[in-house]
């Protein structure tokens, strides 16, 4: 096999592209629509259902930071080889067990291997390709995407032409599927080199501690960080209470599934440009321009009344998302100390998480006492007051005349 590292940058990115791809419709298809419904074949309940689909996203916001700090000192091979074992052995799990609560501790496990990637990998674009790192990022990102788009449409094609079957076989399929896609995952990682040399030893506590103090000390990491976390506190409330209000307006859910998908592509299909555009303006407006976005289209969504509307107001939630995010991976590149490319990559992910799995349970409680309206203006506000605290925190400081 060929290594990455003796490749023409090109090929470089896409191998790296297909690896993102194939790793995302492994974990996607893993979940969605087969996990809630295997659960529920196997006797779970709706909070049991709940726990379960939980329990992944947990594994991102624990291990994201101290695996990119991990990839600083052990090498980033290192780690995407226990990645790749994890996406190869994760799917064969669901074929042995008929108990739901068994769920939690492999979802756990599963997500380990996303958690271990994600950082890893945008840690590796950002040093191998410095002068167009945004573009790298983006190309990256449309190509989990895809993926993440595909995997459902195929989990569903495999469970209705296996329904005849008896008992589980129909959503254990869906899972032989994830288990064959995950070979590429492990082979293309195993292509991969380090052109670092970085022995395998002892990692103390010491580099986690300072890793953690130098990105939530320096306040244009940690303003970042914020952003990303406004934006996925945004996302997550609107994906978890958008179907809601469209079925409160009469839309079925044929044309639901239409407009997740079409803001899917949105974002999958304008990354590679706006990376493309972050390399060459100033990223920090980009960031914020994509909050404000994400922020103004979210609060008009109790407002919409008719499909088209619907459909412009989901585009515009994609167009913030994708201007926001791949600025945020390569304006944390253009920050981050020499050597501390990875945790500041985990880190990053790890805020990221929180706000992706906080959102959900805080729009969640808006709702319940104040509407739809309130629920969806609570995720402007937020986006409003990070984009506020971002502006100013990131400006250049100008020195101080002695």
């Amino acid at each position: 096999m060929t290594p990455f590292f003796s490749l023409p940058e090109r090929r470089v990115m896409y191998y790296i592209s297909l690896l993102g791809f194939f790793a995302i419709f492994s974990t996607t298809i893993s979940k969605n629509p087969v996990l809630p419904l295997f659960s529920q074949a196997m006797g779970a309940g709706e909070a049991v259902i709940g726990l379960i689909a939980a329990v992944s996203p947990f594994a991102g916001i624990l291990f994201s930071f101290p695996v990119g700090v991990l990839s600083d000192h052990l090498g980033r091979r290192r780690l995407l080889i226990a990645s790749g074992i994890v996406f190869l052995c994760a799917p064969l799990l669901y074929l042995i067990i008929f108990n739901p609560l068994w769920l939690i501790p492999i979802r756990f496990f599963h997500g380990t291997a996303t958690a271990i990637l994600g950082p890893v990998v945008s840690a590796v674009i950002a040093e191998r390709f410095p002068a167009n790192k945004g573009e790298m990022l983006g190309q990256y990102s449309s190509a989990t995407l895809i993926g993440r788009t595909l995997a459902p449409v195929v989990g569903g094609f495999v469970i209705s032409f296996f329904v005849m079957y008896p008992g589980l076989i129909q959503y254990r399929m869906v899972y032989v599927v994830a288990a064959l896609a995950a070979l590429p995952v492990f082979v293309l990682i195993l292509m991969y080199r380090d052109d670092s040399h970085t022995s395998l030893s002892f990692v103390p506590f010491s580099s986690f501690r300072r890793s953690f103090t130098l990105f939530f000390s320096e306040r244009k990491l940690r303003a970042t960080a914020f952003a990303d976390m406004a934006t996925y506190f945004a996302f997550g409330s609107f994906e978890t209470f958008f179907p809601f209000v469209l079925l409160s307006q009469g839309i079925g859910a044929y044309l639901i599934g239409v407009l997740f998908a079409v803001q899917t592509l949105v974002i999958a299909a304008t990354k590679p440009l706006f990376g493309r555009i972050a390399d060459r303006i100033d990223k920090r407006i980009q960031i914020a321009l994509g909050l404000l976005i994400l922020g103004g289209s979210t609060a008009a969504i109790p407002f919409a009344s008719s499909f088209i509307v619907f459909l412009l107001v989901t585009s515009s939630i994609g167009l913030g998302i994708s201007l926001s995010t791949v600025a945020t991976s390569a304006y944390i590149a253009d920050v981050a100390e020499k050597g501390q490319m990875g945790a500041s990559m985990g880190a990053l992910s790890s805020v990221m998480d929180i706000g992706h799995s906080a959102g959900p349970v805080v729009t969640g409680l808006v709702i319940a006492a104040g509407g739809f309206v309130l629920g969806f203006f609570a995720s402007f506000l937020i986006t409003l007051a990070v984009c506020v605290v971002f502006i100013i925190s990131v400006r250049d400081r100008k020195p101080v005349p002695k």
